[in-house]
């Protein structure tokens, strides 16, 4: 700061002298400056000296001829970085910017956007809407969850909008107490895990399988699809039936039981949870184990594939005392709450 002051008194001062007395002294000066810039690399410019040179940029036009200590183009930076300082000084007073979006907000466009990939943004920006969050669609296109393909919905998503037209069937073998083998031929509706029908018998035939099918569906439309392995047991008598109800069969691969997997699952629940711990006397007795055991399967027991509800959907009981009900001759047990 002193050598401004210096140069604005030397300045006042140049007002009152001789125009020789000016020359002679910007003479002695200009060799002063020669003699530095050969003695100095570089001087040392305090930000004052910035100020000065770029104040005199903006009212000098003959600035250029007179700078001697730095390039013009240092001057013009100066300047530059001033304005830009002054410009963010202002900016940075207040909030820039549009208002941040949530975390909850840009936490919920991603999943609309994951568990809908069908959904646009505008559909996404309507749905918002309809729960009280008000967003643009361009907020919504930032956040949402980008797709380097076509839009496809996941396979369990698949699955489960074709479960409601799909049904499986197979049989499994029970032993008596006097060595007969019992054939069990099971229904299954994958929609809810239902047990359509079941039926026992000593000796299955492809005329009374298809008779099964018929009445499966009594007063219902059946569904679209049968998944069944490919036994002998299902002849000719079998398709005819399954073609007149209008339903088509989708045939596993030999020896792949896994590709006919719920109702081989529930072929196993049935055995864990129910036969492996009784002693089945006659085709009779075994029919009553068996409608007992899928009462308790409908009604009580859960399953996880369906969020941990029961086929026939079990209610809830909030409220009251908890009290335990047997199942299946004591092999299970239901809980709920009755009301004092």
């Amino acid at each position: 700061m002193r050598p401004i002051l210096f140069a604005l008194f030397a300045f006042l001062s140049a007002a009152v002298r001789s125009r020789a007395a000016m020359q002679l002294e910007i003479f002695a000066l200009r060799h002063q400056l020669a003699v530095c810039q050969r003695s100095l690399k570089r001087p040392r410019l305090k930000p004052a000296d910035r100020l000065l040179w770029a104040w005199l940029a903006r009212l000098w036009p003959r600035w250029r001829e007179a700078l001697v200590v730095v390039q013009p183009r240092t001057v013009i930076a100066w300047q530059r970085r001033t304005f830009r300082d002054h410009w963010t000084r202002l900016c940075r007073s207040g909030k820039p910017g549009r208002p941040q979006v949530a975390k909850e907000v840009r936490v919920l466009i991603r999943r609309l956007s994951s568990a809908n990939p069908l959904w646009g943004a505008p559909r996404i920006v309507g749905e918002l809407g309809k729960i009280g969050i008000d967003v643009t669609k361009a907020t919504v296109e930032k956040y949402m969850v980008r797709r380097r393909g076509p839009a496809s919905p996941t396979w369990m998503t698949f699955l489960r909008t074709h479960a409601a037209e799909m049904i499986s069937c197979d049989f499994f073998v029970v032993p008596t107490v006097k060595h007969q083998v019992l054939f069990v031929f099971l229904i299954l509706m994958h929609h809810r895990r239902r047990v359509l029908h079941f039926h026992v018998t000593p000796n299955p035939s492809a005329r009374w399988t298809a008779q099964q099918i018929v009445e499966a569906f009594p007063y219902v439309d059946p569904p679209r699809f049968l998944l069944r392995d490919r036994d002998h047991i299902y002849g000719p008598a079998f398709n005819q039936r399954v073609t007149a109800l209008g339903i088509e069969q989708i045939l596993t691969a030999p020896r792949s039981p896994w590709q006919n997997p719920y109702v081989e699952r529930l072929i196993g629940s049935i055995r864990r949870e129910c036969l492996d711990h009784v002693i089945v006397m006659n085709e009779r007795h075994l029919k009553t184990i068996l409608r007992s055991y899928f009462s308790y399967y409908h009604g009580w027991r859960t399953h996880q594939a369906l969020d941990m509800d029961a086929p026939d959907r079990r209610a809830v009981h909030p409220a009251g005392e908890v009290i335990e009900i047997a199942e299946v001759a004591g092999l299970h047990h239901h809980y709920e709450r009755r009301a004092a």
